[in-house]
C-alpha cells in the first residue's frame, strides 16, 4: 500500500495516515515513559496530534466510499460520527487511566463525544427509508446503547469526574459507549447489503425523480 499515494482513495491515504501516526504515537509515548529526548517526544507529540483527527475520521470516509447502502448513503455524516466516537474513546480512557487532578480535558472531550447523537441522527433523517437498518435489529440495539452509554459518561464526568469512581464509572462508559457506536455501524451495513431493497427501492426513487 504504500509503494503509490493515491488521493482519491481512502485505503491509500489511510495506510499512509497509519504509518506516519504509529511511530508519531509510540515515540511520543516512550519519550513520555522513560523522560528521555524531551524535544523529540515534543515534536513526536505535535505529529500525532496533527494527524489525530484524520486518523479517526478516514475510516468513516473509508466505508461511505463503497456501495453498502447504509454506510453510502451517510457519506456526509460518518467522519462525524466517527470523529465523535473516537472523541468519546479517548476522553474515556484518559478518565480512566488518568490523575483525577488533570482530567479537565478529558471531562470537557466527554461532551463533545455526545456529538455523536446529533451526527448519528442527521444520518438516519438522510438516508429514508435505508435508515430502518440504523433503528431495527443489532444496529438499533449498538446505536441505542451508544447514544444512552455515550450521553451518561459525559453527564458523570462533567458533574462528578472530580472523584475517582465517577471519574473511572464515566470513562467505561465512553469507552463502551463509542464501541457500540462502531459495532452498531458496522451491523447497519451488513443488514442493508444483505437486503437488495435497501438497493434497489432508493436507485427507483431517484430516477423517478430525475425523470
Amino acid at each position: 500500500m504504500l509503494r503509490v499515494c493515491k488521493p482519491t482513495s481512502p485505503m491509500s491515504v489511510g495506510s499512509w495516515l497509519l504509518a506516519a501516526y504509529g511511530p508519531a504515537a509510540g515515540a511520543a509515548a516512550a519519550s513520555a515513559v522513560t523522560g528521555r529526548l524531551p524535544r523529540a517526544g515534543t515534536a513526536a507529540t505535535c505529529a500525532a496530534a496533527l494527524l489525530g483527527p484524520a486518523v479517526a475520521t478516514y475510516t468513516g470516509v473509508l466505508a461511505a466510499d463503497t456501495a453498502v447502502p447504509a454506510w453510502h448513503g451517510a457519506h456526509r455524516e460518518l467522519p462525524y460520527l466517527f470523529a465523535a466516537s473516537a472523541t468519546a474513546a479517548a476522553s474515556g480512557m484518559a478518565l480512566v487511566a488518568g490523575p483525577v487532578g488533570e482530567n479537565t480535558p478529558a471531562r470537557r472531550a466527554a461532551g463533545l463525544a455526545a456529538l455523536a447523537e446529533a451526527a448519528a441522527r442527521a444520518a438516519e433523517e438522510r438516508l429514508g427509508m435505508v435508515a430502518e437498518t440504523w433503528r431495527s435489529g443489532r444496529a438499533g440495539t449498538l446505536l441505542r446503547a451508544a447514544r444512552i452509554l455515550t450521553a451518561s459518561g459525559a453527564v458523570c464526568a462533567a458533574l462528578a469526574g472530580g472523584r475517582r469512581a465517577a471519574a473511572v464509572a464515566g470513562g467505561l462508559a465512553l469507552l463502551a459507549g463509542s464501541a457500540c457506536t462502531r459495532f452498531g455501524v458496522f451491523a447497519a451495513g451488513t443488514a442493508s447489503a444483505e437486503d437488495p431493497r435497501y438497493t434497489v427501492v432508493p436507485q427507483r426513487e431517484r430516477l423517478i425523480r430525475r425523470g
